[in-house]
């Protein structure tokens, strides 16, 4: 028989050391909402073929002027908008910096337009 004592060695848990985040000055801002604020407005496919299909063609200039205009209706809490130019009505989602569809101006006399929280007017 053996004298000795006999150990079974125990594993000892990880200690990591911690580590604090930075503290910032920062608000908390979702990178989402800077991410879509920072994105140009973008037209879907849909819409796409609206203005194919419809002959509109809306020159750069006048969609800077589109952008600009989504960007300050988002800032006053505007989430889906209508566009409406002297030749196009477009149906713009504020929220995700797309144009939905487009419609001559013509089509867009008879029309009710519904789930719109805010409506743009812009002369060109």
């Amino acid at each position: 028989m053996d004298h000795r004592i006999h150990q079974v060695p125990q594993q000892q848990a990880l200690q990591f050391p911690t580590v604090q985040k930075p503290k910032s000055n920062q608000t908390n801002t979702n990178f989402k909402d800077i991410l879509a604020d920072q994105q140009s407005l973008k037209v879907s496919k849909h819409a796409t073929e609206r203005l194919n299909e419809r002959n509109i063609h809306i020159n750069e200039q006048q969609w800077q002027t589109i952008g600009e205009k989504m960007k300050e209706a988002k800032q006053k809490g505007i989430t889906d908008s209508l566009v409406v130019m002297n030749h196009a009505a477009l149906l713009v989602s504020a929220k995700n910096n797309t144009v939905v569809t487009a419609m001559d101006r013509e089509e867009a006399t008879s029309r009710i337009f519904t789930n719109i929280n805010g409506t743009i007017l812009i002369n060109d």
